[in-house]
């Protein structure tokens, strides 16, 4: 069996035998998906390497200790690493402060949209991107499950296990962050709809 086709436990196996092209072959497996949850989060190319760089080493360094835990997914555990290094980027910053709304309609309900041409094309990614500008405004805790939710698609039972909350916590901030991204774009007149 080719090494790329193999399950992530056997390649921890062999890199830990001293098969170092395993760990290339892991990482390249899920880094994609382990960047993009960074980037999506810090909005800075810079840091977010930084980060995902710092992940992998926590990573290999961990699995050279023989500290790895085998429960559970390989990545979901990769994604933890990531996680608790981002917030701890963001426990470096200060938090800009937001007040609670009252209208409570999901604005991710919106973008379940057509895109039949390139301009249809464009509009969406204005409005992702418009969205995605107006969640850095938010407290961290809302921002995080907001993220992990619509981006990394987690279910609110991962996300509540993942920031170690109950899923009632959970709900709770993610009908907050969409309160307060409502308010946001009622506040700054952003259109997070198209007509064709």
């Amino acid at each position: 069996m080719k090494a790329d086709h193999l399950d992530d436990k056997e390649l921890i196996k062999r890199y830990l035998s001293g098969n170092e092209i395993s760990l290339e072959i892991i990482i390249n497996k899920h880094k994609r998906r382990v960047y993009s949850y960074i980037f999506n989060v810090v909005k800075n190319q810079a840091v977010a390497d930084d980060i995902f760089q710092d992940t992998f080493i926590k990573v290999i360094n961990t699995l050279k200790s023989g500290a790895y835990n085998e429960e559970g997914k390989f990545v979901h555990w990769v994604m933890r690493i990531a996680h608790n290094l981002v917030i701890d980027y963001f426990r470096k910053k200060k938090r800009f402060p937001i007040k609670e709304s009252h209208n409570e309609k999901d604005v991710f309900e919106t973008l379940n949209l057509y895109t039949e041409s390139i301009e249809d094309v464009m509009i969406v990614e204005q409005i992702h991107q418009d969205l995605k500008t107006l969640i850095e405004y938010l407290p961290a805790e809302q921002k995080e499950v907001l993220i992990l939710r619509h981006y990394v698609g987690m279910s609110f039972k991962e996300i509540a296990e993942e920031t170690n909350v109950s899923i009632n916590t959970a709900l709770g901030r993610m009908r907050y962050a969409i309160l307060n991204i409502r308010r946001l774009v009622e506040e700054n007149t952003i259109s997070l709809t198209h007509s064709y």
